[in-house]
């Protein structure tokens, strides 16, 4: 029998994400039975592109209790803008739906508390779609960390470089008002958080971080002009700033990808959806987020990350070790090779026991977004957990919220320059302080 699914946020990740596998590879198993967005351009967009969904009901973003009256689903996809994850989240378990949301599950640890406390009461569940778990690579490590090649992890250091191209993308749409993202603590570092949280087996306690804008906003080295209100497509001084000759030419516009809000493909300005552009200028002056962090985490079983996250690299990857009673493991990933500036080695781990003589560990490489995570995770997601896997890789609530705790811990640490404790940030009862 097949499961009734709405969708809330019919955003270009809805439909490459869940809407089209659904459509095609799931299609004995799912039904798309609703589409609620705030702007009615985007059921055209998706009913242009999947053409089967033509009759799917169309619903705007205060008819989320119509809609489930009408089309009776079984399960909410939520994947709009961040700061729209937790009203719907919280309104579908109301109805005992249950969920799949993108990451992050909310933008504040107050949300992911209502969530929570939404959950306790229904009977629908939540799952948070973290498809880095997915990645050949980290499921290895999972399974090494499992098998007790470390011993007990004791330290975790983990250094993630976003390059100039995918960087400045969240400078220039929504990502770059911390009300919409969260910072990127939360909206990107979530991600990786989840990962060391999840490999580790441990909760997070407590974070203290450092933090700036070093590239972007209108104090950026690279800005050709302080002025604000500038778009890359319509910009004077482009061919001055070195984030757009770095990815374009003067006859080819720097394309960015927009998961959620942007155009699909190259629309003109005045096609965009909601009256939004995806190419404002990553040196204006309402941007509120930071650029860069340096954290400190302390787990509930001892162990200590040491994180660091930067938007503005000349590649994009990261490094990883993990430290344990009994040994070591390091691994180096290149993201998207074609963007980096000089050979890339294919991806392996390397195993160093505390007493003996280094393995390299070679793994099978997947096609597939997010490493090859993404058909597992939707192989899971439609089909169920592979009955196979000697472990959990779906991540809920708690994952969801452990998560945003301490990206969030990190921002109001760099804010408020002290150790901010997870449990804290997930009472719901903090406020900033004015330090």
């Amino acid at each position: 029998m097949k499961k009734r699914y709405a969708v809330c946020g019919v955003s270009n990740r809805a439909m490459s994400m869940f809407i089209g596998p659904m459509l095609n590879t799931f299609t004995n198993h799912c039904e798309v039975v609703g589409l609620l967005d705030i702007d009615a351009r985007r059921h055209t967009i998706c009913k242009d592109k999947f053409p089967s969904l033509a009759d799917v009901r169309e619903y705007g973003p205060d008819d989320f209790k119509r809609m489930v009256a009408e089309t009776k689903p079984d399960v909410i996809i939520v994947t709009g803008r961040d700061d729209t994850h937790a009203g719907y989240i919280v309104q579908a378990l109301e109805h005992d739906l249950d969920v799949l949301t993108e990451k992050p599950m909310a933008t504040t640890g107050a949300d992911c508390r209502r969530i929570m406390d939404a959950e306790a009461k229904s009977k629908g569940k939540v799952t948070v779609t973290f498809n880095y778990r997915y990645a050949p690579i980290h499921t290895k490590i999972k399974e090494m960390v499992l098998d007790g090649k470390l011993g007990r992890i004791t330290s975790v250091d983990l250094n993630w470089y976003i390059d100039t191209y995918h960087g400045a993308s969240y400078f220039k749409r929504w990502n770059r008002i911390r009300e919409n993202s969260g910072g990127l603590s939360i909206h990107k570092s979530s991600h990786h958080f989840d990962l060391v949280n999840w490999w580790i087996g441990q909760r997070p306690v407590e974070a203290f971080a450092f933090g700036a804008l070093n590239y972007y906003g209108p104090e950026g080295e690279l800005n050709p002009k302080k002025e604000d209100g500038r778009h890359c497509s319509t910009c004077e001084v482009k061919q001055d700033c070195s984030y757009y000759t770095r990815w374009s030419t003067r006859s080819r516009n720097l394309n960015v990808k927009d998961d959620h809000l942007g155009a699909v493909g190259n629309m003109r300005p005045t096609e965009a959806y909601s009256n939004y552009r995806p190419d404002a200028c990553i040196f204006d002056s309402e941007i509120n987020i930071e650029d860069t962090y340096t954290a400190t985490v302390r787990y509930d079983q001892g162990a200590l990350l040491s994180y660091s996250v930067n938007f503005s690299v000349p590649y994009e990857g990261y490094r990883l070790a993990i430290n344990g009673t009994k040994g070591r493991l390091e691994t180096t990933e290149f993201h998207m090779p074609a963007r980096v500036p000089f050979p890339t080695p294919v991806q392996t781990i390397d195993y160093f026991p505390l007493f003996g003589s280094k393995e390299t560990i070679h793994v099978v490489h997947r096609e597939g977004g997010h490493g090859g995570g993404d058909p597992v995770l939707l192989e899971d997601l439609f089909l169920g957990p592979d009955p196979k896997r000697p472990y959990t890789i779906l991540s809920g609530s708690l994952d969801g919220a452990d998560s945003i705790g301490t990206g969030e811990a990190v921002w109001r640490s760099v804010k408020e320059k002290r150790p901010v404790r997870i449990d804290e940030v997930l009472s719901g009862n903090l406020t900033l302080s004015s330090k």
